[in-house]
């Protein structure tokens, strides 16, 4: 039975064989390797994973492939958590984790900030993604692709734009290119926050108005003394410093708050 792409759910089929067969190539999959794979859809990447894989999870919301994937494989081999990827407790499957798909686009952002919270348990993250996404998941600072998603995913990982997908290989064609990004969380993190929920409120407030300097950004939680003592230029714009600049802010405010007094 033939499957209608839904919009609502940024349904956008991989069916070109090269890519699907380059896409399984960089993954490496291992017969015993504990693997999830976000989004299976018709089946592109499942399939090959399988010829190698003794068992696969996968999470799927569309009801209509959810019957299909029951139908179509061996429970045996194949466990289908017929749920929301966003809500999805990754941390039930065990670990060393390893984690695969072709997310959809319209929620790639809140699933990438998902999954950073279960990175201990993750061994890789291999995604297909919209490529604008993953130029701004790997941007260096002082780049106009440098934001918000830069910080706080190279805080948790270190990240490589591995293969260019055309609109092409889909159906239907996004509108937009794709890229494979690899994403391996750090064994031991050269920056470690004390704090990383004022970490992330840091860098939200840092880059909720791009155009202005740091002194005007983050006014709530520095002041020019501070900026002095960081040895930070207060005149500078979000987009110019570092992860290990954002983590000696958030560390740095985090010993001056009254709580640890």
């Amino acid at each position: 039975m033939r499957h209608i792409p839904r919009k609502r759910f940024g349904q956008h089929f991989l069916t070109n064989r090269q890519v699907i067969a380059d896409i399984v190539t960089v993954i490496r999959p291992l017969p015993d390797d504990l693997m999830v794979e976000i989004g299976p859809g018709l089946g592109a990447i499942t399939k090959p994973l399988l010829q190698t894989l003794r068992h696969l999870h996968v999470v799927e919301l569309d009801r209509d492939i959810v019957t299909r994937l029951h139908r179509e494989y061996d429970p045996a081999r194949l466990t289908v958590h017929a749920c929301d990827a966003l809500k999805f407790d990754f941390g039930s499957l065990g670990s060393p984790l390893r984690v695969v798909g072709n997310l959809p686009y319209n929620i790639s952002t809140p699933l990438l900030f998902h999954l950073a919270g279960f990175s201990p348990l993750i061994d890789d993250m291999h995604f297909m993604l919209q490529l604008e996404v993953v130029e701004r998941m790997v941007a260096a600072p002082s780049t106009s692709a440098y934001g918000r998603l830069s910080v706080m995913l190279q805080y948790s990982f270190i990240m490589e734009n591995l293969l260019h997908v055309p609109p092409q290989a889909f159906s239907p064609p996004p509108k937009v290119e794709s890229a494979v990004v690899r994403m391996l969380p750090w064994r031991e993190r050269p920056f470690r926050a004390q704090d990383e929920e004022l970490l992330a409120k840091i860098v939200a407030a840092a880059f909720s108005m791009r155009r202005k300097t740091l002194r005007n950004t983050l006014h709530a939680y520095l002041k020019d003394p501070d900026f002095e003592h960081l040895e930070i230029d207060p005149g500078l714009r979000a987009e110019n410093i570092g992860v290990e600049d954002f983590v000696r802010i958030a560390n740095y405010c985090h010993a001056a708050s009254p709580d640890q007094e």
